[in-house]
C-alpha cells in the first residue's frame, strides 16, 4: 500500500483521478447509446449503427494527436473550450438528425472529442515524479476499468427504462459537464520545473517519434485489440451454449481480475516492460476458449488474462510519459490514445469475422496469437534500446586504491 499512499499524497492527484472516473463514465456509455438509438429510433440495422460508431472511432483516432499538439502549444483550457462546444453541438442535435447527417456529424464529433483519456495521462506525468508514476498510472488504469463497468450498464438502464433518444441527451450532458469540471480543475500538463524552464525550440517528430516509441504504440494497439476481441468472443461463446444470461457475471469476473492485477502491478517494487505484459496477455488469452462449454468455466479461464489487462495498459501509459519530452507530451499521449482506439476498433470486428467463419474458440486463439506476435515483433527493438541504455550508464565499479612509496 505504501506506493499508493505516497502517490495519492501528491497535491492534485486525488482530485484528478476522481474527475477522471466521473468524466469517463458518460464517454464509455456512448457506444451502446448510439447503437440503440440508430436501431430503435431510426429503424436501421446493426451494421448502420456500427458505421456511426466507426465514424466516431476514426475521427477520434485522427483528432487525438492533433488536439494533443494544440495542448502542447496553447495550453489545456483553449482545447477544452473547443471540444466542449463541439460535444454540446453534437449531442444536443444528434437526436434530431436523420441518419444521412448523423454519420458525418459523428465523424466530426470524434475528431473534436473531449480528450479526457490523453489529458488525464498527460496530467499524471506533470503531477507525479518519475519514480512514483507506476502506481499513479495503475490507479488510472483501474479507474478506466471502473468506468467501463459503470458507463455501459447505466446506458443500458437508460435506454430500456426511458428511451434511447433521451439517454443521448443525458450522455451528452454528462460529457459536457465533465469538460466544464475539467476546465475548472485545470490540471497542469507540465510539471512546475518544466513550466518554469526556459522555452526550448520545438522538437521535430523524428527526434522523439523513434523506433522505441513506435514499439510502445504498437503493443498498446495490440493490447486493446486483444481486449476488444475478447469482449466479442465471450459474448459469442455464452450465446452458443445458451448461457447468455450469465454474460454480465462473466464480464464482471474478468473486470475484477483486471482490477486485482492493476492493484498488484502498482504496488510492486519493480517495473515490468509493456512488451512482457502484452506477451503474457496474448498468450493467456489463447486458451480461454477451452472453457467455453460452461459459463463458470469460461469465467475462471478469463481470470489469468484478466489480471494482466490493467497492468498492460498502465505500463504503456507510463512508458510514453517517460519517453516523450515534456514539450510534445500532449501529442505523444494523443498518439497513444489513437493506438488504443485503433486496436479496440480492429479487435472486435476481426474476432467477430473469425467466429462467424468457425467458432468462439478460434476467436480467442486468433486475437491472443496476434497480441503475442506483435509483442514478439517489437522485442528486438526493446532489447536494443535496453542495451544502449545500459551502455550509457556511467561505470560505477570501484577501482582499487593506488599505492605509492616515498623514499
Amino acid at each position: 500500500m505504501k506506493p499508493y499512499r505516497e502517490a495519492l499524497a501528491l497535491p492534485g492527484l486525488r482530485s484528478l483521478l476522481l474527475v477522471a472516473i466521473l468524466a469517463r463514465i458518460p464517454l464509455t456509455a456512448t457506444g451502446i447509446t448510439l447503437t440503440f438509438y440508430v436501431v430503435q429510433d431510426l429503424g436501421r440495422g446493426y451494421g448502420a449503427a456500427g458505421l456511426v460508431g466507426g465514424a466516431i472511432t476514426v475521427g477520434a483516432a485522427i483528432g487525438a494527436p492533433l488536439l494533443g499538439r494544440l495542448v502542447d502549444r496553447g495550453g489545456l483550457r483553449p482545447v477544452l473550450v473547443l471540444t466542449v462546444v463541439a460535444e454540446a453541438i453534437f449531442w444536443f442535435t444528434a437526436p434530431m438528425l436523420p441518419y444521412a447527417l448523423l454519420l458525418p456529424a459523428a465523424f466530426l464529433a470524434g475528431l473534436l472529442a473531449l480528450p479526457i483519456f490523453s489529458v488525464i495521462r498527460q496530467s499524471i506525468a506533470a503531477l507525479v515524479p518519475l519514480e512514483k508514476r507506476r502506481p499513479a498510472y495503475a490507479l488510472d488504469s483501474m479507474s478506466v476499468e471502473l468506468s467501463f463497468m459503470i458507463g455501459p450498464a447505466l446506458a443500458t438502464v437508460g435506454v430500456t427504462t426511458i428511451s434511447a433518444r433521451l439517454t443521448l441527451y443525458l450522455v451528452g450532458a454528462g460529457i459536457v459537464g465533465s469538460g466544464v469540471v475539467l476546465w475548472l480543475l485545470n490540471p497542469p500538463v507540465r510539471s512546475a520545473s518544466e513550466a518554469t524552464a526556459s522555452p526550448q525550440p520545438r522538437l521535430a517528430r523524428r527526434q522523439w517519434l523513434n523506433s522505441r516509441m513506435v514499439a510502445v504504440f504498437a503493443v498498446s494497439a495490440a493490447a486493446t485489440l486483444v481486449l476488444g476481441g475478447t469482449d466479442v468472443a465471450v459474448i459469442a461463446a455464452l450465446r452458443e451454449n445458451g448461457d447468455a444470461a450469465f454474460t454480465g457475471v462473466v464480464l464482471a469476473v474478468w473486470a475484477i481480475a483486471s482490477l486485482v492485477g492493476g492493484f498488484a502491478y502498482g504496488a510492486a517494487h519493480r517495473s515490468i516492460s509493456p512488451v512482457v505484459l502484452i506477451s503474457a496477455l496474448g498468450l493467456l488469452t489463447i486458451p480461454v476458449g477451452l472453457g467455453g462449454s460452461h459459463w463458470w468455466l469460461l469465467g475462471l479461464a478469463l481470470i489469468p488474462a484478466g489480471m494482466v489487462c490493467a497492468p498492460a495498459l498502465a505500463s504503456t501509459s507510463d512508458a510514453v510519459s517517460r519517453l516523450a519530452p515534456a514539450s510534445v507530451r500532449g501529442e505523444a499521449m494523443g498518439l497513444h490514445g489513437s493506438a488504443v482506439t485503433i486496436g479496440m476498433a480492429v479487435g472486435a470486428p476481426l474476432t467477430g469475422a473469425v467466429i462467424d467463419a468457425s467458432a468462439p474458440l478460434w476467436g480467442f486463439a486468433l486475437i491472443g496469437a496476434i497480441g503475442a506476435l506483435v509483442a514478439l515483433a517489437v522485442l528486438p527493438i526493446e532489447l536494443r534500446h535496453r542495451r544502449a541504455d545500459a551502455a550509457a550508464l556511467p561505470d560505477t565499479t570501484p577501482t582499487p586504491a593506488s599505492t605509492s612509496t616515498s623514499a
